[in-house]
C-alpha cells in the first residue's frame, strides 16, 4: 500500500490518496478519500493539520519516510499527545531487510511459516496473501491500536503501535512452533497430521469436480466419517498409523470420487463427521448455514460481500453498502470540517497540493 488512513476523533476513516485518477484499493467502503501531494509542502501541512486532532494514524511507508516529510511520530505527537501513531510494515523498522521491497510471501518466507505450508514432495505454497498481508499485518495492526486506544484511557497518552507483517506471522505461528514436542509435526512438510498428510485433515474430490473437506482428528470424529463413508474401521490401519496415512488416503479418495458434492453433504450435513463442502465465494454466500448466519451481506449494486465480523451484541458493525470512494471525491469537505475556509481549499488545489473532484465549489 501507498496510503496513509487518519481517524480523526469524528469516528470517519480518511484515506489519503496521492492525487491520481484511480486507486486500487478494493477495501475502502465507508472510508473518506482525500488526494494530497505530499511532495509539495503545502500537502503535507494538510496532512499535519488533519492530525492534530486525530486519534489514529496509520502509515504504510518504509522506515523513514514520514520522518523526512516532518510527519514522524516524533513531530505529529508533539502537536497531538493523544494520537496512536500506527506504522504498518514488511519487515519492520529495523533489520537488515527494513528497507527492502517485499511482498505477502517474503514476509511469510522470512518468519519461518511459509516453510511448514504445502504438500509432501512440493515446495512450500503460500496462502493467497492472507497470512501476512491481511492476518500478520492489517489484523494484528488493528489489534495493536485497539489496544492503545484503551490504554490511552488510563495514561490519557498516545504511543506508536510498530506492526510488521513478519513479525505478526510468525506471532500468528506460535502454537506451530510451541506444539513440536506434541506429535503433531514430527515428519517434513505435507506428511503431519494439519498439513495435508492425515487422510481425515485434506480435501477430496467428488464425481462432479467439486470437494469435499474433511476435518476428522478426533477419534470420534473418525469413527463417523468412516460410518459416513460405509467403512468399517476394522479394515483400516490404525488412524494414527502414519506409514499408512498414503494407503488409507488412497480408500478415501476413492470412495469420495464415486459420489457428487451434493450427494455428500446429504450424508454428512448434521453429524459429527467434521465433513463439509468446500464452496466458492459466490457458493458461500447463498449456503443456508452462511444466510442464517448472517456472513454476507448484499450492497447496492447487488454483490454479495463478507459482512463485518465479529458481531458486537450492542454495536454491531452496520455493513458499508455503498460503492468504493473516487480519489480525492472528500477533499473539500473533509478539509472544510478541518476548519479550512472555501478559498484556501481552492488555492491548494489550484496549486497542486490538494486534488478535489468539488469542481464546482473551487
Amino acid at each position: 500500500s501507498t496510503r496513509m488512513t487518519v481517524a480523526p476523533k469524528s469516528a470517519k476513516i480518511i484515506r489519503v490518496d496521492r492525487p491520481q485518477e484511480h486507486s486500487l484499493d478494493t477495501m475502502a467502503r465507508g472510508k473518506q478519500s482525500i488526494a494530497v501531494n505530499l511532495k509539495d509542502k503545502s500537502g503535507i501541512e494538510v496532512v499535519r493539520r488533519l492530525c492534530k486532532t486525530a486519534d489514529v494514524v496509520l502509515e504504510p511507508y518504509r522506515p523513514g519516510v514520514m520522518e523526512k516529510m516532518g510527519l514522524g511520530p516524533g513531530d505529529l505527537m508533539r502537536e497531538n499527545q493523544r494520537l496512536i501513531f500506527a506504522r504498518l510494515t514488511g519487515f519492520g523498522q529495523k533489520g537488515c531487510y527494513a528497507n527492502m521491497a517485499g511482498h505477502d510471501i517474503n514476509y511469510l518466507a522470512v518468519s519461518g511459516i511459509l516453510s511448514m505450508l504445502g504438500r509432501h514432495g512440493e515446495k512450500p505454497t503460500p496462502p493467497i496473501n492472507l497470512l501476512a498481508d491481511f492476518a500478520g499485518g492489517g489484523l494484528m495492526c488493528a489489534l495493536g491500536i485497539t489496544m492503545a486506544l484503551l490504554e490511552r484511557h488510563q495514561s490519557g497518552k498516545g504511543q506508536v503501535v510498530d506492526a510488521s507483517m513478519v513479525q505478526g506471522a510468525a506471532y500468528l505461528g506460535t502454537f506451530l512452533k510451541t506444539s513440536q514436542s506434541m506429535g503433531i509435526w514430527p515428519a517434513e512438510r505435507g506428511r503431519n497430521i494439519l498439513d495435508t498428510g492425515a487422510p481425515y485433515y485434506d480435501t477430496f474430490a467428488t464425481s462432479d469436480g467439486q470437494y469435499m473437506a474433511v476435518g476428522s482428528i478426533e477419534g470420534q470424529f473418525y469413527s463417523e466419517l468412516c460410518k459416513g463413508l460405509g467403512i468399517d474401521p476394522a479394515t483400516l490401519p490404525s488412524q494414527l498409523a502414519m506409514d499408512e496415512w498414503p494407503q488409507t488416503k488412497e480408500v478415501f479418495a476413492k470412495i469420495f470420487a464415486s459420489r457428487t458434492q451434493e450427494e455428500w453433504c446429504k450424508v454428512f450435513d448434521g453429524t459429527d463427521a467434521c465433513v463439509t463442502p468446500v464452496l466458492s465465494m459466490e457458493e458461500a454466500s447463498q449456503h443456508p448455514h452462511n444466510k442464517e448466519l448472517g456472513t454476507y451481506f448484499t450492497d447496492e449494486e447487488g454483490e454479495a460481500l463478507p459482512a463485518p465480523a465479529p458481531v458486537l451484541s450492542r454495536s454491531a458493525g452496520i455493513p458499508a453498502r455503498g460503492r468504493q470512494p473516487m480519489v480525492g471525491e472528500h477533499t473539500m469537505s473533509v478539509l472544510l470540517d478541518a476548519g479550512l475556509t472555501q478559498q484556501e481549499v481552492s488555492a491548494l488545489a489550484r496549486s497542486g497540493a490538494v486534488m478535489t473532484r468539488d469542481m464546482s465549489k473551487l
